[in-house]
């Protein structure tokens, strides 16, 4: 099933797009952590039998993320090798882990702004993967898959002088400015996903910078689920993203990203972004 959130900034309402496009509000307030923990995607399956939810005859043109604020966004780097060579390092033997933090997600199509003294904003479209049951020291890798609620598209937005040159040795201070995570436009449950092959790409102006598939992951979808799980405690809602492919302005192939700018990025079968880039407000 796609789950979404359409409206204005804070006016979202859960939606379930199943040839039409279905109100969820008599299912649930919100696409949040607690709507996977009870079920939730049971009782739309419930609900849509029998017919009980109305159709949004018109909907306000914008996608918001098609989770409300998760709880915690965790990140996973260098998840491609070709993405560590292009930034000078070796593959990792065991995942990195970042944070992002939650109000970073935004909607798919939100412009963004670039921060305030950045000179080095790049893009980075990733698979993010949603919880939908808490998991803790999971037993084994085959465990993951039934604490996965779904998949999004997503854009790890970095500013590299922030994350890399004065870091203090970690990298959320790069990743952390508002916006910095465009999520949707919907979540595709895991019943309608081949998270093993699915093509990421991305284009800046038009041109193509990222093309690839998580085929190419080092890491895979269970294994990050899995090992995750030995270190925090992941919660229904919890957003993670799972590492970006090679053909980021950090390689030096090209420039950053600069007001005026429009990113576009896309996963097969998980939909397309667009945002456009603006200097800080000040």
């Amino acid at each position: 099933m796609k789950f979404a959130r359409i409206g204005q900034p804070g006016e979202e309402i859960p939606v379930v797009i199943a040839g039409k496009t279905y109100d969820l509000r008599p299912v649930t307030a919100d696409i949040t952590g607690s709507f996977f923990a009870s079920d939730g995607v049971g009782r739309v399956r419930e609900a849509l039998a029998a017919g009980s939810l109305p159709v949004v005859e018109d909907d306000a043109g914008r996608y918001g993320s098609p989770m409300a604020r998760p709880g915690t966004v965790v990140c996973v780097g260098m998840n491609y090798a070709a993405h560590a060579a292009e930034s000078g390092s070796e593959p990792p033997k065991y995942p990195i882990v970042f944070l992002k933090t939650p109000g970073t997600v935004v909607g798919p199509d939100d412009t963004v702004e670039i921060p305030r003294n950045s000179t080095k904003t790049d893009w980075e479209v990733e698979l993010g993967i949603v919880i939908g049951k808490k998991a803790l020291y999971l037993d084994s890798v085959e465990d993951s898959a039934e604490h996965v609620a779904g998949f999004v598209v997503a854009n790890d937005l970095s500013e590299r002088e922030f994350q890399l040159e004065i870091s203090g040795g970690q990298w959320s201070k790069g990743k952390c400015a508002p916006g910095f995570n465009p999520t949707g436009p919907w979540l595709l449950t895991p019943d309608e996903v081949d998270h093993k092959n699915l093509r990421l790409r991305s284009w800046v102006n038009g041109e193509v910078r990222q093309d690839s598939s998580t085929a190419d992951l080092i890491f895979d979808v269970d294994y990050i689920v899995w090992y995750l799980s030995q270190y925090m405690a992941l919660e229904p809602g919890d957003l993670i993203l799972t590492g970006t492919p090679e053909g980021v302005a950090l390689s030096g192939r090209f420039d950053y990203l600069k007001a005026g700018d429009v990113c576009e990025i896309e996963i097969t079968g998980l939909g397309r972004q667009r945002q456009e880039f603006v200097d800080a407000a000040r």
